[in-house]
């Protein structure tokens, strides 16, 4: 995505109908350690791809989705958020899905292009990076089973996120590309749980209750049999500025795409922690 030259390229040997622009430094945290590479990447890097199939005249055969996110709305007042709920970015990954957001909107309207907007929710699976909160939940409880590790490090337990299964996120990119018009959608289930409330759930597939302890930086997650403590705060995984809530409205898209998720919170929860403790068996098997 910053290479503009080889964008040009590849869209010009493929000739391709749907594009679906997912690249991106997409690590909220990280970005605020990269925000040059990140808003190159994921800002510019939007505007590389539209004036790549713009300059190959590619407007009446190429469809473009683009993935843009719910952390625009970053500590919006208004609960939930749809698509006129006002931007409030809070991390330079945000700012820079903010440029991504409004230059692909840009083109639609001034080059007649078919080209979408999906601002999507948390959308969690077991190919989660290992270094995103859900994933390193799940990935840790695996490595405990494994007694690879102790505990759990985890940042701002009390942040909440309308967390969704990734697979169906993709079947509502598919069905934007399938319209008549181009548009921008909200992307979400309409329900919100905190970090502490994914740990809760991924610990209980593998029967072990949290209990609760302390305040703050001081508290704690122990095994309410054992009193062993599995989860601790750490101030290193906080964000210098976090977003606390984040909720959807879909009935745009529910309305127009006849899209709905089709799994729960309780079962994408228990998708990822088997999936990764299906890879502790292999393991186990392979040392």
């Amino acid at each position: 995505m910053t290479d503009s030259s080889n964008l040009i390229r590849i869209i010009k040997e493929i000739q391709p109908h749907e594009i679906y622009h997912l690249a991106a430094q997409s690590h909220v945290h990280i970005s605020f350690e990269v925000p040059e590479y990140t808003a190159n990447a994921d800002g510019l890097g939007t505007l590389r791809l539209l004036e790549a199939v713009r300059f190959l005249d590619l407007q009446e055969s190429t469809k473009i989705y683009n993935a843009s996110t719910s952390e625009l709305f970053g500590n919006s007042k208004i609960i939930p958020q749809n698509e006129e709920t006002p931007f409030n970015p809070r991390s330079p990954y945000a700012i820079a899905k903010l440029y991504s957001f409004y230059i692909t909107k840009n083109f639609r309207e001034a080059y007649n292009l078919f080209a979408c907007n999906g601002i999507l929710f948390n959308h969690e699976s077991p190919r989660r990076g290992e270094n995103f909160v859900t994933r390193k939940i799940t990935l840790s409880i695996s490595n405990i089973l494994r007694g690879k590790q102790n505990k759990l490090y985890l940042g701002n337990l009390d942040a909440k996120r309308d967390w969704g299964y990734a697979p169906d996120y993709v079947e509502a990119m598919w069905l934007m590309l399938q319209q008549k018009r181009p548009d921008d959608y909200v992307i979400s289930t309409g329900e919100s749980y905190s970090v502490r409330n994914f740990a809760e759930s991924a610990f209980r597939e593998i029967d072990i209750n949290l209990e609760w302890i302390g305040e703050g930086f001081e508290e704690r997650g122990v095994n309410s049999e054992t009193g062993e403590v599995l989860v601790e705060v750490s101030p290193d995984y906080f964000r210098p500025a976090d977003v606390d809530f984040l909720l959807g409205d879909s009935s745009k898209a529910r309305k127009e795409l006849g899209w709905e998720p089709k799994i729960g919170f309780n079962d994408l929860v228990k998708i990822m922690v088997q999936a990764d403790v299906k890879q502790l068996k292999k393991k186990s098997v392979i040392y």
